[in-house]
C-alpha cells in the first residue's frame, strides 16, 4: 500500500488530479481514495493498494510541480527522532561560503560547496580544501558572520520545537562546524549538535580540522544511534525523520522513515521518500499530519 501526501497550487489539486490519476493508472498504480486531510485543509492524501512509489511519484512531478510531498507505506506519523542538516537546511546559508567571502575567497569556495553538494567531489577531502584557503581568517569574522549573516530558514523553529513538543528527540547534523552550529542548534530549540571543528591557534583559523570529519556516514550512524537509543525507551519499529538538501545527506534521507528534502539537490531529492520543493519547513508538520493548532510558535 502507498500513501501521498500532497501540497500543491490549489488550482493544480482540483484541476490536474485526473490527469495524474490517468499517468498512475498507466503505470499500474490503482487509486483507492483522493481526498483534502479534514484536520490540514492545505493537503491532499492519495491512497493506492500498490507499491511502485516511483511511478506514482513520477506522475505526481509531471502535474503538480512545484510540490511538497511525501510517499510512505503506512499512515505518516509523528516521528520519535528527528535529525537534520544545517547549512541550506535548517539556515539560509552555507557557513563556509559565508566564511570565505571574509577571506576575499567566497566565488572559489563556493564553488567547490556547490560541486560537493551536487556529489561531484569526495566531501572530506572538499571540505579540508576548503578550511585550507581559510588560513589565517581571524576568529572575529566567525562572530561577525554568525551575527550579520546566518539566518534560519522560515518555519525552522517551529519545525523542531512543535516536534520536541510532541516527544521527539531533534539532532542537528552537519559538515559544518560547531562555531555555527552549537548557537544555530540553540536558537531553534535543537536537543544535540553534531558537526566538525575548526582548529584555531592565537584567535585564528589553521587552516585545519580538529577531530574526525562528520561526512555522509556519521550522518548515517548518528541517525541509526539515536534510533536505538529511542528504541531502547519506546520499544522498537519507532519512526524517524531526517531532512537535508546535499549529496551529503543521501544515507540519512534513504535510513530514516520520513527522508524529506528540501530544496534540494537533484541527487538528494530523487533519493529522499519526501520534498519541499514549494513552501517552507512547516510544510513538513503538514505532510505528518500535525494541526496547526498543535504548533509551537
Amino acid at each position: 500500500m502507498l500513501i501521498a501526501r500532497l501540497i500543491a497550487e490549489p488550482d493544480h489539486l482540483s484541476t490536474k488530479l485526473e490527469a495524474a490519476k490517468a499517468q498512475m493508472a498507466r503505470a499500474g498504480v490503482r487509486i483507492a481514495d483522493a481526498a483534502m486531510l479534514d484536520f490540514c485543509g492545505r493537503t491532499m492524501q492519495i491512497d493506492s493498494p500498490d507499491d511502485d512509489a516511483a511511478a506514482m511519484r513520477a506522475a505526481i512531478d509531471a502535474h503538480f510541480s512545484p510540490s511538497d510531498g511525501l510517499i510512505t507505506t503506512d499512515e505518516p506519523v509523528v516521528p520519535r527522532v528527528f535529525i537534520s542538516d544545517m547549512d541550506s537546511t535548517m539556515i539560509g546559508q552555507e557557513c563556509i561560503d559565508e566564511l570565505g567571502d571574509f577571506a576575499g575567497l567566497k566565488d572559489r569556495i563556493a564553488a567547490i560547496t556547490e560541486r560537493a553538494m551536487q556529489g561531484e567531489l569526495d566531501f572530506a577531502e572538499a571540505l579540508r580544501e576548503r578550511v585550507g584557503l581559510l588560513d589565517g581568517l581571524s576568529t572575529g569574522a566567525i562572530d561577525e558572520c554568525l551575527t550579520s549573516r546566518i539566518k534560519p530558514m522560515p518555519g525552522a523553529k517551529v519545525l523542531v520545537e512543535t516536534l520536541k513538543q510532541l516527544g521527539c528527540r531533534t539532532i542537528l547534523v552537519t559538515g559544518g562546524f560547531h562555531h555555527f552550529a552549537d548557537p544555530v542548534g540553540e536558537m531553534l530549540g535543537f536537543d544535540h549538535v553534531v558537526g566538525n571543528r575548526l582548529e584555531v591557534a592565537g584567535g585564528k583559523l589553521t587552516g585545519g580540522l580538529a577531530g574526525d570529519i562528520v561526512d555522509s556516514a556519521v550522518k548515517k550512524a548518528t541517525l541509526l544511534a539515536e534510533i536505538t537509543a529511542a528504541e531502547e525507551r519506546w520499544g522498537e519499529g519507532i519512526t524517524s525523520l531526517a531532512t537535508g538538501d546535499g549529496a551529503n545527506d543521501i544515507p540519512m534521507l534513504e535510513a530514516a522513515t520520513y527522508g524529506i528534502a528540501y530544496r534540494a539537490k537533484p541527487k538528494a531529492r530523487n533519493a529522499a521518500n519526501g520534498w519541499i520543493d514549494r513552501g517552507d519547513l512547516t510544510d513538513v508538520l503538514r505532510l505528518l499530519g500535525v494541526n496547526e493548532k498543535d504548533w509551537v510558535r
